[in-house]
């Protein structure tokens, strides 16, 4: 109990009085060895070197180089054009573009404020011209945006995978049906809010538009085809995936669609290292705390507090997602990830649960975070781009909120739902 109320202790102190995540975790760390008394600056390094030094976690990199090439070379913007001409015409047309812009846009790039940023900019005016309330257009892109997380390629899942040391192809190919599920369940919420608004609807797209859009589009629709028939067949792993998804969306950029310069990659390249250099030194910092950690054998001080619940892991879940979601009410995703995916997957094994069951339901939920307040980064992100108060984005985000909490809570009930596609997928 002593190690545990340390590590609680001392993260959440660090961070209380303003220590920025990663060296809490540092904090953390030094602080369990010093009550160990197993401290050791060599360790310290060691473990923030080996942190770092990790073949899977080199995705992460290229799958940021690769959103940031798709936003800047043209990719989002024509499958946003190519949903807009397929269902933009029907009542409440434009959030379902939202929706499917999404889909297709986290099938690209993985990152959430990344995606939301984009609808936000191309979308809300539309949405607004269109007669849709202000708030609750800015409350759906940011729900919309939140699928990123979920459908690969996910940075949140490689995190997890490197972190609990789960199989990143297995994540990837299980976050698919969840990640629809989610667009879904927003579409019906999208349906019941839209229908009481007075609406103005676009004419029908010809068909001679519509497939224009769909051949200007498809460059960037083969992308996701390519990464998912890869992983499936073992052509290549996350990491190669990453690295296919970097070049692919250059070469696309430069020499197809042609909106990207030259001039304009070192630009490009420097966005996507400094958001990289804050995620890798963030999971280098998490490894000195998960050292710590497994020395101490903190899962086993959990599972003897949780024994009550190991034979039910249905309510062991859904605990555990409560934490997370209140968490996430204070703090990003990536941080939530490397600092509990080591305490609490240990736990989720013990009774039984499927780790990559248990790894998606766990990002999602992280990823529900995102837009719960007061911190809620693709909150913070849709409402600065849209220029929207906080107050309202929130009040219009909270219809979808619900929507996406009934998918887990579903999953919850019905693993099979997740777990029968995965196993398939990954057969």
């Amino acid at each position: 109990m002593a190690i545990i109320a340390i590590f609680v202790c001392s993260l959440l102190g660090a961070m209380a009085i303003g220590v920025p995540i990663a060296y809490s975790l540092i904090i953390c760390g030094i602080s369990m060895m010093y009550y160990l008394d197993l401290f050791d600056a060599q360790i310290i390094a060691q473990n923030l070197i080996n942190g770092a030094d990790s073949f899977p976690l080199m995705a992460v990199p290229f799958f940021m180089l690769a959103g940031e090439l798709m936003n800047a070379g043209g990719l989002s913007k024509r499958i946003v054009n190519m949903a807009v001409a397929l269902v933009g015409h029907i009542k409440g047309g434009l959030g379902y573009v939202t929706i499917l812009a999404a889909c297709l846009l986290a099938s690209l790039s993985g990152s959430a404020a990344a995606d939301a940023a984009a609808l936000a900019a191309l979308l809300v005016p539309m949405m607004v011209k269109a007669g849709h309330d202000k708030g609750t257009s800015v409350g759906l892109v940011a729900s919309a945006g939140i699928i990123a997380p979920v459908i690969p390629p996910s940075i949140g899942l490689i995190l997890f995978g490197v972190a609990g040391n789960v199989s990143i192809t297995k994540l990837f190919l299980a976050g698919i049906v969840p990640g629809l599920l989610m667009g879904g369940f927003l579409c019906v919420a999208w349906y019941l809010v839209s229908r009481r608004e007075t609406i103005k609807t676009t004419h029908q797209a010809s068909g001679r538009h519509v497939l224009k859009t769909l051949y200007e589009g498809i460059w960037a629709l083969l992308l996701p085809l390519i990464i998912l028939i890869g992983l499936k067949f073992g052509v290549f792993t996350p990491t190669e995936a990453g690295v296919v998804a970097a070049v692919y969306a250059l070469c696309i950029s430069l020499f197809v669609y042609r909106e990207l310069k030259i001039r304009d990659l070192y630009r490009v390249l420097v966005s996507a290292v400094s958001t990289t250099a804050m995620v890798m030194f963030l999971v280098a910092a998490a490894m000195v705390a998960a050292w710590v950690i497994t020395v101490a054998d903190l899962p086993s001080e959990i599972i003897a507090l949780l024994e009550p619940l190991m034979d039910s892991p249905r309510l062991l879940m859904l605990l555990i997602v409560v934490i997370v979601v209140v968490i996430g009410m204070a703090m990003d995703m990536s941080p939530i990830i490397l600092i509990l995916a080591p305490v609490m997957l240990p736990v989720a094994v013990a009774a039984g649960i499927d780790p990559v069951y248990f790894g998606v339901i766990f990002v999602m939920t992280c990823a529900i975070g995102l837009i719960t307040p007061p911190v809620g980064l693709v909150l913070n992100v849709v409402a600065g781009v849209s220029k929207v108060d906080f107050v309202a984005t929130v009040r219009g985000t909270l219809p979808f909120l619900f929507a996406e909490l009934l998918v887990v809570a579903l999953l919850l009930i019905f693993p099979q739902i997740l777990t029968v596609p995965a196993a398939w997928l990954a057969s």
